[in-house]
Formats: structure tokens, C-alpha cells, sequence
């Protein structure tokens, strides 16, 4: 009689705890389960020598415990040193072959080793011969439009040769010229030679009605610009320094320029938009003593909007409170309100009226001209300080250009009087040059300088 080790022996299956009893229906049944969880159980993947950590997590993690895509087949060589499968196809073979280079003309023939399927071909780098048309002339163009008195026809001959020997390149050409049968040329004079009976032949050649498109060297040009070159080349450290001396001062001088402008162009506008609005306050009250409507907006001069405050619209449907209107805009600064405050304030007037129409009308106006107002003194400060600066450096540029005079005639002969050199002139002014030329001071260090010898004024007056 069989035993259930036998059965379990004979169909492959593990045995329990107990190994010995009949076989139940259960362990027939879930046979197959038993085995595959047993097989996932032990199936484990060891990381290969060479793989980082994170790069294997990607590929096979405790969470997901499927088999990895990818896995190196030979662990133990690592992971970075893998063999190249080469494939089993035969190797193309080679062969040692004479070729010759179509650009020679003596016909040499050389070898180099080449694949034998291209036993044959051409040349593969024969396509980058490339040569330049150097035009040919007859006997009978040249006496009739090639024609100079400063070159022969033997002359001329030889200059076509050497541009086609050596591709135009005119400082070989320079270099290989026959300078003891003929006359000494120079560069500028062998272009213009070439280009000249080049542009002769194709305009000769050309069809009827045709326009061809010639080329002119300009031979003067070109010898001004070598000119130039070489006197930038030789020159000296001094010189170089005083060109960027020179050059620093321009741009100095520039940026000065630009910001008079520019204070000129906001001075302009502060000036038209005062004009403006004194024009608009005058119609206004006329219209009032006449008693005529005035409610044509296309009539009215237009305002910049750098005059005064510009107030936005309550267009927006729905119900808004009047005095919304009277809120000063964003754009208006901490300076300018505190300003407008103030001003109100020794004034006696409220800084927040009733909202009424008329009244909030009245008090925008009135704020947009106190801005106006603040604006045109800070301009017209501006401009007073300016006018003093400038004021001042005439004044010691004068005295700089005046120190050469003798100061008085009656002191003496000319050895007592003290005549400064010529080195120290210069000096002196160019000092001067640079005073005018740099950045202006502000009115608000001004100021600090102004309290600062008041102070030390004070300091002196105290001591004893």
C-alpha cells in the first residue's frame, strides 16, 4: 500500500510538517499554487559590480517584484566592461592601388590603400579642385580696348599668366612678379590692372541691351586705408593713452548732452502744460460771466500729462461714492503729497472737504496745480543751481587761461616777475577741462557741502 510520501514523491510535490497519513484532496488541488509561490519566494536578483544603487532601484525595487527588463547576462565581468559583439559577416577587404590627382598636370602617379569594390572610381577628393576663369584676350581686343600707355602687351601677358597659375592670389603674385624686366609694381597697381581689363572684356562681350555687373577696385582707397592701418599700428603708448583720454571725454560729454536734453524736453513740458492750464482757467471764467455753455471737450487744448495730477475717470457702471474722486493717484510721489499737505495746511484749507461736485472739482484743480507749482520751482531750482556751476567754472577757466599775463608792469624788471612754465599751463587747464566735463553736483550736496563749511565757520568763531 502506497503512502502519501510516495504520492507526493511522484508528483512533485513538497512535503508538510507531517509527512506521513493518507493524501487529502486539498494537497492535489492547490498543488500548483503551493509550487509557484514557492518558486517567487526564492527567485532573488543580486545587483551587478559597477551599477549604482538608484540606477538598479529603477530597475528591480522590493515593492515591485516583477523581473527587471534588462539584466547583464555575465555579472562577473561588471557592469561598464561589456564585450562588443561583432557581427559574422566577412570583413570588406582592402586593397593597395595607384591613383593619380586629376589637378596635377605632370601626370604623377601615387598609392594609397582603398576599399578593392572601389578599384576604378575616381579620385574622391578631386570634386575640391577648384580653379578661378582668368579671361583670355586676342591681339586684335587688346589694340583695340586693353590699350595703356603704362603697360605693355608683353607686361600684361605676364600678369594673366601668374593670376592664373596662382588663383588670383595677388600677394604671391606680388611676390613671383619679374620686378627687373619690368617695372616695379605694387599690389594696388597689379588689381587694378586685372580688375580694369576685366571689367573692359565683360563689358565688350556683353549681348545688346544687357547690363553686366562689373567690378571696380578703387586702387586709391586701397592704398589710404594700408596708410592708416600702419600709422594705427606705430603708434606709441602716449599717443594710445591720449586717444582713450579723448575717447573717455567724448562719451562724458555725450551723456552730459542727453541729460540737458532731456531736462529741457520736462522743463519745456512743465512750461506748456502751466500755459495750458492758465489758458483753460481764463475760458473757464469767462464762459462763467457770460453765461455760455462750455461743454465742447473737443474745443479744449490739450493737456500734457506731466501738468499737474492726472485724476482717473469713474466710468464703471454701478453706484461709486463722490469721493473717490478726490483720492490722489498711485503715481503721484510721498514728496509731492507731503508737499500738497503742507501747503494746505498754511493755507487753512481742509484736507478732506465735503465731497460735493463743485467742491471736488475745485479741489482736484487746486492740487493739480499746487503739483505744477511744486514742480516748476524744483525746475526753476534746477536750472539756478545749473547757471552758478557753470557760472563758476568759466569764471576759473578764465583765470586758468589768464595766469600766462604778467600782473602788474610796474613791478620790476622781468626777472621778478614769476612766469609759470609751459608744462604747468597745460596741466592746469586740462585739470580744468575735466572739472567742466565731469558729472555736476546736486542741489542736495550743495547743501551738505553749504552746512558743512557753516558748521566748521561756527567751529572756528567758537574757539578761543
Amino acid at each position: 500500500m502506497t503512502t502519501g510520501a510516495d504520492v507526493r514523491d511522484i508528483l512533485e510535490l513538497a512535503g508538510g510538517d507531517n509527512d506521513s497519513g493518507p493524501i487529502s484532496k486539498k494537497d492535489i488541488i492547490n498543488s500548483d499554487k503551493k509550487k509557484a509561490k514557492k518558486v517567487t519566494e526564492t527567485l532573488t536578483f543580486k545587483r551587478p559590480e559597477g551599477m549604482h544603487r538608484e540606477v538598479y532601484a529603477l530597475l528591480y525595487s522590493d515593492k515591485n517584484r516583477d523581473a527587471p527588463p534588462l539584466l547583464p547576462s555575465d555579472t562577473t565581468q561588471g557592469y561598464r566592461t561589456v564585450k562588443a559583439k561583432l557581427g559574422c559577416k566577412k570583413v570588406r577587404p582592402w586593397k593597395w592601388m595607384p591613383f593619380s590627382n586629376p589637378a596635377r598636370k605632370d601626370g604623377a602617379i601615387f598609392h594609397h590603400w582603398r576599399r578593392a569594390a572601389e578599384e576604378g572610381k575616381d579620385y574622391p577628393f578631386a570634386r575640391f579642385n577648384k580653379t578661378v576663369q582668368v579671361p583670355v584676350y586676342s591681339e586684335q581686343e587688346y589694340q583695340m580696348y586693353l590699350h595703356d600707355d603704362g603697360w605693355t602687351k608683353a607686361e600684361t601677358d605676364h600678369l594673366f599668366d601668374l593670376c592664373k597659375r596662382f588663383d588670383l592670389r595677388f600677394i604671391v603674385i606680388h611676390d613671383r612678379y619679374d620686378h627687373q624686366q619690368y617695372r616695379k609694381r605694387s599690389v594696388e597697381d597689379l588689381k587694378e590692372r586685372y580688375y580694369c581689363i576685366c571689367g573692359k572684356l565683360t563689358k565688350v562681350r556683353a549681348g545688346t541691351g544687357a547690363e553686366p555687373k562689373i567690378y571696380i577696385f578703387d586702387a586709391g582707397h586701397e592704398r589710404r586705408r594700408k596708410e592708416q592701418l600702419e600709422r594705427l599700428f606705430n603708434r606709441t603708448p602716449e599717443q594710445v593713452a591720449e586717444e582713450e583720454y579723448l575717447v573717455q571725454e567724448l562719451r562724458k560729454i555725450e551723456t552730459r548732452k542727453r541729460e540737458r536734453e532731456k531736462k529741457a524736453q520736462d522743463l519745456q513740458k512743465l512750461i506748456t502744460a502751466a500755459d495750458t492750464t492758465t489758458e483753460m482757467r481764463r475760458a473757464e471764467r469767462k464762459a462763467t460771466k457770460k453765461k455760455l455753455p462750455q461743454k465742447r471737450e473737443t474745443e479744449k487744448p490739450a493737456v500734457p500729462e506731466t501738468a499737474g495730477i492726472k485724476f482717473p475717470d469713474f466710468k464703471s457702471a454701478g453706484v461709486s461714492l463722490r469721493s473717490q474722486r478726490m483720492k490722489l493717484p498711485s503715481s503721484v510721489g510721498q514728496k509731492k503729497i507731503k508737499a500738497i499737505e503742507q501747503i494746505l495746511t498754511e493755507q487753512g484749507v481742509d484736507l478732506n472737504p465735503m465731497p460735493t461736485e463743485e467742491i471736488v472739482q475745485m479741489f482736484n484743480e487746486l492740487r493739480s496745480d499746487l503739483v505744477l507749482v511744486y514742480e516748476l520751482k524744483q525746475a526753476y531750482g534746477n536750472c539756478e543751481y545749473e547757471q552758478q556751476m557753470l557760472r563758476h567754472r568759466y569764471d576759473a577757466l578764465i583765470k586758468a587761461g589768464g595766469a600766462v599775463t604778467p600782473q602788474s608792469e610796474s613791478g620790476g624788471g622781468l626777472d621778478s616777475q614769476s612766469w609759470p612754465c609751459a608744462d604747468d599751463i597745460k596741466t592746469e587747464a586740462k585739470e580744468q577741462i575735466i572739472d567742466v566735463v565731469g558729472a555736476p553736483l546736486t542741489p542736495n550736496s550743495r547743501k551738505r557741502r553749504e552746512s558743512a563749511s557753516s558748521s566748521s565757520s561756527i567751529k572756528k568763531v567758537k574757539k578761543p
